[in-house]
């Protein structure tokens, strides 16, 4: 039967589309622009989180952390581990004083009978018990050493201690044995003698396993004979033995936690209840061999518990197990470098530590280098994460956007000049003939037209009413320069991104929305360097003080002197020139404040533009009242323009001018210099 589906129209208020590539891409645009650095981008995401296009968060690995700490806390200010002590002894109390009431019933019942040698027989054993009874010490593995000697007068309190000893004993294996708690429920003799022959069948394959053995057909054997003593099922012996380390690290994690007084009291405890000599050696054997094989699984842990809560014995091995998943989680988030890592999380233990939210959180962050990757966003280069070049075009439109977004729609928008059908390139429209177009006729259009006039017929008759011409665009082509300063001012100022943003936008502009147009891009601080559009995410401040805007207008100008069309240098600063090549020099000499060398061979490389027809617009941040002097000099000389500006407001300044020139370009044609 084919699947039916119910549609209805979107309102705004569903839930869909959580979470893609471009999102992602988006949230570390600012970051990677920044920085330069995709990959650190990667990780402080990682660390922060985001919101996905719902508005919905996603946690980043420090608040992650912060609820595990959170979690760990509430149970440690919870809890007290003494109660393990407290709850056993309190037990072992109850028997004997069931056994001083058997004793006194006893010695009533002698009393009643009339019998004087029966009562003078019954209250002297009574008193010889109640004496054992007193002299018992209070330690746990002396109440049970005595009491499993003790030769007991009430059945009650015989059948009663006799519970609490097998109640014991498993949950004393349980704790150190959890994948092993179906089989541990029976302490019968024979169960106890197979758990013997498991625990060396299992020693004898570790010892192989230690010394570099193939253990793979000797686990199968194990498992076909003692497999249904781990409901777990492991399919590896890795798998198996550790799970087992981590359990009896739980346990050890416990007797480490409490007071020396109270973790002999319970080490005391498991001698007397294990009294098989063979099965505690080889448990004692199991523990040894399984902190070697596996040191990291936190045997040396131990926990400051604070709380008023009573554990019992189960239930204090159960939330051991609980803290030991919570330090592991742990140490998984603190040391995830890449969103790759967090692929090894156990994400239905997440949601049980730290609820939903958080496991798809966990389940959200690791998927990121995946779908980066699969959009074809990012690849693997030599073990570093790089953008593609569909990458790149994302984040320069992702800049573009974002400052787009600043602007007014009335202001902005797509500025499309108004055709007249003059032009030289076709645009493959057609417009009805007006008086002064040039008579580019398109005969199909035009036939169309008369046929529609005069309802068919031939021969067909054309009136100038009929006649559609060819639209024509006017082409020009603008060759652009951006001069990206890169001195350390620049981040020390915050202009730093505001900066590179605009630099990406307007790459982004110009290739989508201009294509003939030609945008170089120089980085100047101490010396200039031309940049590659690919370079341009990963570009950085420079780590030196200098502003050799000397240099970078002679690299513009060499740039510029291979292109054709209007030329114009603009140019992002927050400093003044100061530092210049000396003629005949190959080093930069740099001094602060500038000295009159510098701006002259600065304003010297502004005459050689002027002369070769390139405009100079300098859009100026945090300017000097001396930064402001020299950009009107330059602008004296050039005829170029100059903006004062924030870094809030560049990239409204620079998209606007740009595309407002080019309007005026189309319009008017290119002024003269």
């Amino acid at each position: 039967m084919p699947s039916r589906f119910g549609y209805s129209r979107w309102d705004g208020t569903q839930v869909g589309f959580e979470l893609s590539a471009d999102d992602v891409l988006g949230n570390l645009t600012d970051d990677l622009l920044y920085h330069g650095d995709l990959n650190a981008a990667l990780r402080r995401l990682m660390q922060q989180g985001f919101r996905d296009r719902n508005d919905e968060r996603v946690a980043g690995m420090r608040e992650l952390l912060e609820r595990l700490k959170k979690r760990r806390r509430e149970e440690l200010e919870r809890y007290d581990l003494g109660g393990v002590y407290d709850d056993i002894a309190q037990r072992l109390r109850d028997v004997m004083d069931t056994e001083r009431e058997g004793l006194d019933r006893l010695v009533e019942d002698a009393r009643q009978s009339g019998d004087e040698r029966r009562r003078d027989i019954t209250e002297e054993v009574a008193a010889e018990r109640r004496m054992q009874l007193d002299l018992i010490p209070p330690d746990l593995a002396g109440m049970v050493r005595e009491l499993q000697e003790y030769e007991f007068t009430s059945t009650e309190a015989r059948e009663q201690f006799d519970a609490l000893l097998d109640e014991l004993r498993r949950e004393l294996m349980q704790s150190m044995f959890n994948q092993m708690a179906g089989a541990m429920s029976d302490i019968s003799p024979e169960q106890l003698q197979r758990s013997k022959d498991m625990f060396n069948a299992l020693n004898e394959l570790l010892e192989m396993r230690e010394a570099g053995a193939d253990t793979e057909a000797a686990f199968e054997r194990f498992m076909e004979q003692y497999g249904d003593m781990f409901p777990g099922n492991p399919e590896t012996l890795d798998e198996l033995l550790e799970q087992m380390a981590q359990q009896m690290a739980a346990m050890q994690s416990m007797l480490n936690s409490m007071t020396p007084e109270q973790r002999a009291q319970l080490q005391g405890l498991a001698e007397s209840l294990l009294e098989d000599m063979d099965l505690r050696w080889q448990v004692s054997r199991l523990a040894d061999n399984l902190r070697n094989a596996f040191p990291a699984a936190g045997w040396n842990r131990s926990y400051d518990f604070s709380g008023q809560d009573p554990l019992g014995f189960a239930e204090a091995a159960g939330l051991m197990d609980q803290l030991g998943d919570l330090d592991q989680l742990e140490n998984l988030l603190r040391s995830a470098s890449t969103p790759g890592a967090l692929a090894e999380v156990d994400l239905d233990r997440a949601r049980e530590l730290l609820g939903d939210d958080a496991a798809r959180s966990l389940e959200r962050m690791g998927e990121l280098t995946r779908m980066l990757e699969e959009a074809g966003l990012i690849e693997q280069r030599e073990g570093r994460l790089e953008l593609t070049p569909r990458g790149l075009r994302r984040i320069g439109s992702n800049a573009l956007s974002d400052l787009f977004a600043r602007l007014t729609k009335d202001r902005m928008g797509r500025h499309q000049v108004e055709r007249t059908g003059v032009g030289h390139e076709r645009a493959y429209e057609t417009k009805p003939y007006e008086f002064g177009d040039p008579f580019n006729l398109n005969i199909e259009r035009t036939v169309r037209n008369a046929l529609q006039r005069q309802g068919g017929g031939k021969p067909v008759r054309l009136s100038p009413e009929d006649f559609e011409v060819e639209r024509t665009e006017t082409l020009t082509r603008t060759s652009t320069v951006l001069m990206l300063d890169l001195s350390l001012s620049m981040p020390m100022r915050d202009n730093f991104l505001a900066a590179k943003k605009v630099a990406m936008a307007l790459h982004s502009l110009i290739t989508t929305q201009f294509p003939r147009d030609y945008l170089g891009i120089v980085g100047f601080s101490e010396v200039a360097r031309e940049l590659k559009p690919e370079q341009l995410p990963e570009v950085s401040w420079d780590f030196v003080y200098g502003t050799n805007m000397q240099h970078g207008f002679l690299l513009s100008r060499g740039m510029l002197a291979r292109q054709t069309g209007t030329k114009q240098i603009i140019m992002i600063t927050d400093g003044e020139p100061t530092a210049h090549f000396p003629s005949g020099s190959d080093a930069p000499f740099f001094s602060y404040p500038p000295v009159q060398e510098t701006v002259d061979a600065t304003l010297a490389e502004v005459m050689r533009c002027t002369r070769e027809g390139i405009r100079i617009n300098t859009f100026m941040l945090d300017a000097t009242t001396y930064l402001r002097r020299f950009v009107e000099k330059l602008t004296e000389l050039n005829r170029g323009r100059a903006f004062f500006t924030t870094p809030e407001t560049l990239g409204d300044y620079v998209l606007v001018d740009f595309i407002e020139q080019k309007r005026a370009l189309r319009t008017h044609g290119p002024r003269s210099a």
